[in-house]
C-alpha cells in the first residue's frame, strides 16, 4: 500500500484565526488532490508565531475553531496536524492539535520550550502516536527536534513517521534540517519537516519545508518562503516527491 505524507508551508496572518483556517483549508485540498494521507502544519500556525498574541487566542482541546478542519479531514480522509496555542489546567502550551477523518482529535504539546517563550508557555508532556492508515506517527515541535532523545523515544514507540512543525529562522535552517536527516536515517523514520513561509514580527523563517525518506535522502523540498505543500509518496520501495505552490492565495 502506498504511502504519501504531506509538509504544509502556510503564511500566516498576524493574529488572523480566520483568515488562516481559510488559507488551511486551501492548503489541505491542494494535498488532497495528490493523495495525501497526513499534512502536518508549522508550529502556531493557526496564529502565527505570534508570543503576544498567544493568551488570548489560545485554544481548547474542543474549540469550535477546529470544526473546519475536522470536516477537512473527513471530506479528504487525511490526519491533519496544526499548531495552536492551547490552554489546559496545566497552563498555556504550544499546541499541535491532531485532527483525524474519524472526527476524533488529540493534542500535542510542544515538550522544550526555550528563549522568549519561555515567559509565556508551560512545557509540555502530551505525546499521542498518530493513527495513519498503514503507519505510525510522533509529533515533534520545533525545539523538541533539538534534542535526540526526542526522535528517539518516538522510534521506541514505533513511530516510522515523524511530523515536525517548526519556524526555523534562515540562520537556524541548515544545522537543523542536518539533524532531521540524521534522525530519519538512525531510526528508519520518514521525517517531514513543516517550516513557516512567512515572517512573524519577531521571528524571520527561512521556509524550505521537506520531507525526507527513512534512509535519510530527501525526497521534496519547498524552495525558500511561500504558501504550498511538499508532498512524498512511497510506493513499494520507491519514493516520489514535489513541491507544489498555492496559486489560488
Amino acid at each position: 500500500m502506498a504511502l504519501t505524507i504531506g509538509a504544509a508551508q502556510s503564511e500566516p496572518s498576524r493574529g488572523n484565526v480566520a483568515e488562516n483556517l481559510v488559507r488551511h483549508l486551501r492548503l489541505v485540498r491542494l494535498a488532497a488532490k495528490h493523495e495525501a494521507q497526513a499534512l502536518v502544519f508549522p508550529e502556531l500556525s493557526l496564529t502565527g508565531y505570534e508570543l503576544d498574541l498567544a493568551a488570548r487566542l489560545a485554544f481548547s482541546e474542543d474549540d469550535v475553531r477546529l470544526q473546519p478542519l475536522a470536516e477537512a479531514a473527513a471530506d479528504h480522509d487525511m490526519v491533519l496536524v496544526v499548531g495552536a496555542p492551547a490552554r489546559l489546567a496545566s497552563g498555556l502550551h504550544i499546541g499541535a492539535f491532531i485532527v483525524y477523518p474519524d472526527g476524533g482529535i488529540e493534542l500535542y504539546t510542544k515538550h522544550h520550550v526555550g528563549g522568549d517563550e519561555g515567559r509565556v508557555f508551560q512545557p509540555g508532556d502530551r505525546n499521542p502516536s498518530v493513527r495513519l492508515r498503514n503507519a505510525t506517527g510522533a509529533v515533534a515541535i520545533c525545539a523538541d527536534t533539538n534534542q535526540a532523545s526526542h526522535p528517539g523515544a518516538a522510534a521506541a514507540r514505533g513511530a516510522t513517521v515523524y511530523l515536525a512543525g517548526v519556524v526555523f529562522s534562515p540562520s537556524e535552517f541548515g544545522p537543523s534540517t542536518a539533524k532531521l536527516q540524521g534522525y530519519a536515517a538512525e531510526h528508519s523514520m520518514v521525517v517531514a519537516l513543516a517550516n513557516s513561509g512567512g515572517h512573524a514580527s519577531t521571528l524571520e523563517s527561512a521556509g524550505g519545508s521537506s520531507v525526507w525518506s527513512e534512509t535519510g535522502e530527501l525526497v521534496a523540498r519547498y524552495e525558500g518562503l511561500g504558501a504550498g505543500v511538499v508532498i512524498a509518496r512511497k510506493t513499494g520501495s520507491r519514493w516520489v516527491g514535489s513541491a507544489v505552490a498555492d496559486d489560488d492565495r
